[in-house]
């Protein structure tokens, strides 16, 4: 896992050709708006977000974010665990967001 500053975040999604990016975000804070093309699995789902998290494609490049960037850090740490290389939290989250909103 490696945490990034917004312009770095972006810079480097933006280069990516193999990038997903998640939202870890409940669905009451992903109705405030999202980053575009963004799924969500909701962290506080427990085992749920685990087995959403398997199905997902392990080789590809996460960039992944919530409201402040503490979820999304604890979800890129249980990602790794669980065998995904390569995820990239976005420190300061959603809240500190200033690019596209959908």
């Amino acid at each position: 896992m490696a945490d990034l500053i917004q312009s770095d975040w972006v810079n480097q999604l933006e280069k990516d050709d193999n990038a997903i990016i998640l939202d870890v975000r409940t669905d009451e804070e992903v109705a405030e708006g999202k980053i575009p093309n963004a799924i969500q699995i909701d962290i506080y789902k427990g085992q749920g977000f685990i087995y959403a998290v398997e199905e997902l494609d392990k080789s590809k490049n996460f960039y992944v974010y919530c409201r402040s960037g503490g979820r999304s850090a604890q979800a890129c740490a249980i990602m790794n665990q669980l065998g995904f290389d390569t995820t990239y939290n976005l420190l300061g989250g959603f809240s500190e967001w200033t690019g596209p909103v959908e």
